[in-house]
């Protein structure tokens, strides 16, 4: 019975250094899942700061883009005017559309001046 609880007391012995092996794997284990979980949060954060840059960047371009098309549209209405008025009709809230006889009308001219400031 002695030499039964001695076997019995080493086979334990053995459980408990393969349990203690398996502890150590496992803790190394998770202290890469940590590394790894921290690289990765710093990963994202640098990619979401870069994602808001680059949404402020597009955003700011299409202000921009809006902005030129919108001087664009002022401009070439300007220019349709300006035309209409050479071809000797009015552009002025006064008498718009009707035809000039010839001479300058002080309304369409101040008008066109407006659009040219």
């Amino acid at each position: 019975m002695d030499r039964n609880f001695f076997d019995t007391i080493i086979d334990f012995e053995k459980q408990l250094e393969s349990t203690q092996l398996q502890f150590r794997a496992l803790k190394e284990f998770v202290a890469i899942m940590v590394e790894e979980r921290e690289a990765l949060q710093q990963e994202n954060n640098h990619l979401r700061q870069r994602l808001d840059e680059i949404h402020e960047k597009e955003a700011m371009i299409e202000k921009l883009r809006d902005e030129k098309l919108h001087k664009l549209d002022v401009g070439e209405g300007h220019d349709n005017l300006a035309r209409l008025y050479q071809e000797g009709y009015h552009v002025c809230h006064v008498h718009f559309g009707s035809s000039r006889k010839e001479e300058d009308c002080l309304f369409c001219l101040s008008f066109l001046n407006k659009q040219n400031i």
